[in-house]
């Protein structure tokens, strides 16, 4: 009976913790379908985490296999004890949680292609109007983050393209300047949770 809560325990550990391991990365898709950005980078700071869930997730999930697949036990007389499993006991509860696992951790991997593409074209009348500037963005941990960080900016008129990167912690705007200010964009990127944290640089 230990071991079969210690298995259960297991498996609901690996999944909590696969679902932890992208917790920093979950929000900003969820705040996109609700509309309420400012709360995307809330869960950010468990970013340095997620090497170490994943690994327990790894672990518990595993631990609850070999609970599964290890030989049963035997009665006094050798015969193998023909038990009708639980339902956390089942092959199918196991490969459920493993693939909801999995998918969980590499949700960061495929994020992007829940963010519509909202890029509009735009039409360059005087080249001279055109600025790009690089701001220091806060925040961003993962390309789902890159990702609605370029989605509030392209709600914008007169943005001819955007670059974020977590890794670098910018965004780079290239704009028409007679459709969109400066101050327009910087709003737009705060707006969803991610802080700008220098002044504009000119490019």
């Amino acid at each position: 009976m230990k071991t079969e809560k210690t298995s259960k325990n297991a498996a609901y550990t690996g999944l909590f913790a696969a679902v932890a391991a992208s917790s920093c990365c979950i929000p900003p898709v969820i705040a996109l379908i609700a509309g309420v950005g400012g709360s995307a980078s809330a869960l950010s700071w468990m970013k340095p985490f997620r090497p170490y869930l994943i690994g327990l997730a790894i672990v518990a999930i595993g631990y609850a296999w070999y609970n599964y697949l290890k030989p049963k036990n035997a009665d006094d007389c050798g015969c193998e004890v023909d038990a009708k499993p639980k339902w956390y006991q089942t092959k199918g509860f196991l490969v459920g949680i493993t693939l909801f696992a999995t998918v969980s951790i590499a949700f960061p991997y495929y994020a992007h292609i829940f963010y519509p593409d909202n890029k509009k074209e735009v039409v360059i009348v005087n080249q001279s109007n055109i600025q790009t500037l690089n701001f220091d963005v806060k925040g961003m941990t993962c390309a789902s983050c890159e990702e609605h960080v370029k989605h509030a900016v392209n709600e914008l008129e007169g943005i001819v393209n955007i670059n974020a990167s977590y890794e670098k912690a910018n965004a780079e705007v290239e704009f028409d300047n007679t459709k969109t200010t400066k101050e327009d964009i910087e709003k737009a990127i705060n707006s969803t949770g991610y802080k700008v944290i220098n002044k504009e640089k000119d490019e």
